[in-house]
């Protein structure tokens, strides 16, 4: 069976038993509404405030975190460790539920660009119906300003063009007409003979016969792509996910070989090994960590918001630091979604548009003339994008149009038509003739040009200048560049009857004019910088193959003649999904794409292992936007719906907004990794610390200093660590892409190092504590000993801060005290370790004794030995490093 668009008016007619003059009956529309169903989107299943909050903790690190406290509570009677983790996990899950909350708007979006009513015949007569209850049959008539309620087969079209940008990317409206296509796979941007819902008639008017409603739309079939999308994991989530794994499975084995070399050892009994060990395993997992990650991450949206990228996902905040690919729409992203005249040929020269041109030459006349644009009180113009471009370049020129049309009043007019797609106006002039201004296709405007004018000077046409004016014309349209050409002539007097074949004769060529949806003047500096971070920029767009190979080639994404780097979407349909997985790191330009090319695009890289951002800014993209792994919607150009379904709003629709975006996830991951860095290290040292004291039959710290120790002396400096500023050359690292972890780059080896050394260092207290006492007494010496023992471990933790701002720099090169809030915590951190021993009142609460001079200097020599060991370790990794 045939298209729509492959069918006659005749079998469309017939196959949707209407007439035009007639249109439907009212039974007959109440029998297909209750077999269709009314003309509307409907959305998936949205998930209740409760499920929402529920699938908060399906992640690993939160269950391990539920485990620990419920153990914490049950088993070892730490209650107040339990209410702690407890309170962390819940604040995570709010804060989770209410990003989430402000999510799924697409489909809401999409429903809200419908157009309430439509015009329709029904029963012999012209009706205002609600768009919901049209079904098809339904005979739509349409005219300049309304918005298509259903997608329709034209029957009728009177200079009929439609705006499709937000649904094809296509930035010119399209020129519309009802005669059958005969090709049997044609792009939607390609129907001409077709009015999709919720695109916009800008000029005539037509009629139309509705094919399909709801669902069934382009814009339905859309819908249903976005309710039916996955959800992507971002790369953060797998490193968190990851990490929990990690670490649950390390500190199950830590605590049983605790449980059993204490028992072999005979150190305790079986319950008290039991509780020993479950101790240990709780003093291993950082509590603290999930809100950790959330804190850095929202202070990170706070910062991309000052630079204009407004996140609407926590996690998008860190994934763009991590994108491989950015796949971003051609219109309204990396152009301006503005027609803009850029080349103009006349007597004889091509010119920039730039080039000064005088308000007396002709060219410049019918442009301005041979046009439907209104201007409106405020300045602001109304009308075809390319007829506006060219009275936008007159106010360039100063050619005053309002004034130079009260001087040469337009008194008739032969309309545009997609037929001869020629517009001609008439005008008066004061000396009783008429100026006749005619601009169009110049192939078709060639045809009726018998002389031409250069410097003023009318002769008659030659075939050379014939042949020069069709190779400017070419040369123009190789460019992408949209060419028209401009004729006239001035006539004594009119014919009796004004139409083409009257009007249309012997004109004067006056010269060319070349259009185009120039790039952003950012845009190529945007790519340059996302080439040199090693991220490939690539183009998706509605526009023709040429136009966007030309717009590549000016952004720098691809080479001139680079032809094989461009794909069209009717030649990407003949691509199996895994051909053209195999295939896709040839393409950089896709033209002409649908929808659901889009998300292959997005899906074949993802199936490589690549990070991929979309940016788009319509109806067409929001598939792909849900798809990809960070969707960027455009904040000004771009729909409802786009935003709905992005991760990441442009608040400026500026490409380069999304390279400093990545410049801020890089950082936000790299600052991740050194709080991760700084609690692994410190929890490892404290496991450590626990285990050899257990092996050696020393007094081992209380759960009470290794909470303290791990929700306030590690928690503040660790979110500190969070805002540190950006290291040097960040941008000219290669992308981390989705196999990276939290370990990768040296974190891994430096935790456990770096770990131990600590736990070390804390042993070595405590030890020179019981060797070279104050006290006499046993009970004394050992009270002291685990009292140095945790001031050393708490202070020594917030030295170790220092040293993780970078993995390999020294400390002095990245500045120790750049980061004020990093100075302010650190402070806070040690006056509330502190306090647990010098303030009285504590001591009995944090089972700790008063410490003299003598040692305060040890527990303080212990602290700054950790720097100075790992300047030292640093600065041989750094000479190894220069050698290899």
């Amino acid at each position: 069976m045939k298209t729509p668009y492959q069918s006659s008016v005749d079998q469309v007619l017939a196959d949707q038993q209407v007439t035009i003059d007639a249109g439907l009956n009212s039974q007959t529309v109440k029998n297909r509404l209750a077999e269709v169903g009314p003309n509307e989107l409907t959305q998936g299943k949205k998930k209740s405030m409760l499920a929402r909050f529920l699938d908060q903790f399906k992640d690993f690190m939160i269950i391990v975190l539920l485990v620990a406290a419920l153990i914490s509570g049950v088993v070892v009677h730490e209650w107040a460790d339990a209410a702690i983790i407890l309170a962390v996990v819940l604040l995570n899950a709010v804060f989770g539920v209410f990003q989430e909350s402000k999510a799924e708007e697409a489909i809401d979006a999409l429903k809200e660009m419908s157009t309430p009513n439509a015009h329709v015949r029904r029963d012999d007569q012209i009706m205002t119906v609600p768009s919901t209850e049209l079904v098809p049959g339904d005979v739509v008539l349409l005219e300049a300003g309304d918005v298509v309620p259903a997608d329709l087969r034209l029957v009728e079209s009177a200079n009929l063009k439609i705006e499709e940008s937000a649904l094809t990317g296509e930035s010119v409206p399209v020129d519309k007409q009802i005669g059958a296509l005969d090709e049997s796979e044609v792009g939607i941007g390609d129907r001409t003979n077709m009015a999709f819902m919720n695109s916009n008639v800008t000029y005539g008017r037509g009629v139309g016969v509705v094919v399909a409603t709801g669902m069934a739309t382009e814009v339905g079939r859309i819908a249903g792509m976005i309710n039916s999308a996955e959800e992507t994991t971002t790369p953060l989530q797998d490193n968190l996910s990851q990490l929990g794994k990690t670490l649950t499975v390390m500190i199950l084995v830590i605590a049983v070989i605790v449980f059993g070399v204490g028992l072999w050892r005979n150190s305790a009994s079986l319950p008290e090994m039991f509780l020993t060990a479950i101790s240990l395993a709780v003093a291993a997992i950082p509590e603290g960590l999930p809100a950790i990650v959330t804190i850095i991450l929202a202070l990170g949206t706070q910062k991309m918001a000052k630079r204009n990228a407004l996140v609407r996902k926590l996690p998008a905040v860190e994934t763009l630091g991590s994108t491989d690919i950015i796949a971003s729409d051609k219109t309204g992203t990396l152009t301006q979604n503005k027609m803009t005249v850029e080349k103009v040929y006349y007597d004889g020269q091509l010119h920039d548009a730039i080039d000064p041109i005088t308000g007396n030459n002709p060219i410049m006349q019918i442009m301005n003339f041979s046009n439907d644009t209104k201007i409106q009180e405020d300045g602001t113009m109304l009308g075809d994008p390319t007829e506006t471009a060219l009275v936008a370049y007159g106010e360039t020129k100063d050619f005053d149009l309002p004034n130079k049309l009260a001087e040469m009043p337009r008194i008739n007019e032969v309309p545009f038509d997609s037929e001869r797609k020629l517009m001609t106006t008439i005008h008066q002039l004061a000396n009783g003739q008429y100026f006749v201004a005619t601009k169009g296709a110049p192939d078709e405007l060639l045809k009726r040009i018998s002389r031409v004018v250069d410097n003023d000077n009318v002769t008659p046409m030659s075939d050379d200048t014939r042949e020069a004016i069709l190779a400017q014309n070419k040369g123009l349209a190789v460019q992408a560049l949209r060419v028209l050409g401009m004729a006239y002539k001035v006539v004594t007097e009119l014919p009796a009857t004004i139409d083409s074949d009257s009007v249309e004769n012997d004109l004067i060529f006056a010269g060319l004019v070349g259009m185009i949806d120039p790039e952003r003047p950012e845009a190529a500096a945007a790519v340059a910088e996302a080439k040199a971070a090693g991220i490939r920029p690539m183009m998706i767009t509605g526009d023709h193959r040429d136009t966007a190979e030309a717009i590549a080639v000016r952004l720098g994404i691809i080479e001139a003649g680079d032809d094989a780097a461009v794909i069209t979407g009717a030649e990407l349909d003949k691509q199996s999904d895994e051909e053209f997985t195999k295939n896709v790191d040839k393409y950089s330009v896709y033209a002409r794409v649908a929808p659901e090319h889009k998300v292959r695009i997005v899906n074949a890289w993802q199936s490589l292992g690549k990070v991929v951002a979309m940016t788009g800014d319509g109806v067409n993209d929001a598939p792909a936007l849900k798809a990809a792994d960070i969707g960027i919607g455009m904040g000004i150009t771009g729909t409802e719906v786009s935003k709905g379904a992005s991760d990441m709003v442009l608040a400026d629709d500026n490409f380069k907004t999304i390279v400093v975006a990545v410049e801020e996830g890089r950082k936000v991951f790299s600052n991740i990794q050194k709080s991760i860095q700084y609690l692994l290290s410190a929890n490892l040292g404290e496991v450590l610390t626990l285990f050899m004291m257990t092996m050696l039959g020393w007094d081992i710290l209380a759960p009470v200093h290794i909470l303290w120790i791990n929700l306030v002396t590690d928690t503040f400096p660790a979110i500190a660590l969070g805002v540190e500023p950006t290291e040097p050359g960040i941008m000219n690292q290669k992308p981390r892409g989705r196999k990276s972890n939290f370990f990768t780059g040296g974190v891994g080896s430096a935790v456990i190092w770096q770990g131990i050394l600590e736990g070390l260092l804390t042993l070595g207290v405590y030890y020179i504590a019981i060797t070279w006492p104050v006290h006499t007494t046993d009970a004394a010496i050992h009270a002291d000993a685990l009292t140095m023992a945790y001031a050393t471990l708490g202070l020594i933790q917030l030295f170790h801060a220092f040293n993780v701002k970078s993995v390999h720099q020294s400390l002095f090169t990245v500045g120790a005290f750049r980061n004020k809030a990093f100075n302010w915590a650190v402070l806070a951190s040690f006056i509330l370790l502190a306090v647990t021993i010098l303030v009285p009142g504590f001591n009995g609460l944090f089972h700790v004794t008063e410490l003299g001079l003598s040692q305060w200097g040890v527990v303080l020599g212990a602290g700054v030995a950790i720097i100075v060991i790992v300047e030292i370790v640093k600065f041989f990794q750094r000479r190894f490093a220069t050698k290899a």
